[in-house]
């Protein structure tokens, strides 16, 4: 496993390339999270220039929070739909081309018949959806560092893969 140090300049590199392909081709990007509890949000406002490119996000860390802000169905948060529901939800509310979405359990716990560190993440471009799960190890805050490295990972793949 990597250390959470390795994973914070990891995540602040991926930030910056997503920065550089925003840029380079007009495109704007936005988060909803909930495990992650806005560090997706930190690592992209952190990078170049976001003011042109990250439209913004929402901490929807409550499942009533998912429900009216983002329009998730009632019922279980810690879901594929419910990932696929907060990216496009996000999208819809900021305007943005592209949206991240995690939603997950990162423990000590299990929560909702999941280990703890099963986190789904989802992409959102208008056009196309690709939604992961993903299982971390760790304490919460391992867990929550390297699902932010997946979800900016996952990101950095739908930009890249962009036309």
């Amino acid at each position: 496993m990597v250390g959470h140090a390795e994973e914070t300049k990891e995540a602040a590199e991926l930030a910056e390339r997503i920065a550089e392909l925003a840029l380079g081709r007009h495109l704007t990007v936005a988060v909803a999270e909930s495990l992650t509890s806005g560090s997706l949000a930190s690592r992209l406002g952190a990078a170049t220039d976001a003011s042109t490119w990250f439209a913004g996000g929402v901490v929807a860390y409550a499942a009533e929070v998912k429900f009216k802000v983002l329009d998730v169905d009632p019922g279980p948060v810690v879901t594929a739909r419910c990932a696929a529901q907060m990216a496009t939800g996000v999208a819809r509310l900021t305007g943005a081309d592209f949206a991240v979405a995690l939603t997950g359990v990162g423990g000590p716990d299990p929560d909702e018949g999941h280990p703890a560190g099963t986190v789904f993440l989802a992409v959102s471009s208008g056009t196309d959806e690709n939604v992961e799960k993903r299982q971390f190890e760790g304490d919460p805050p391992e867990v929550v560092a390297q699902a932010t490295v997946a979800g900016l990972e996952m990101l950095l793949t739908a930009l890249t893969s962009a036309s």
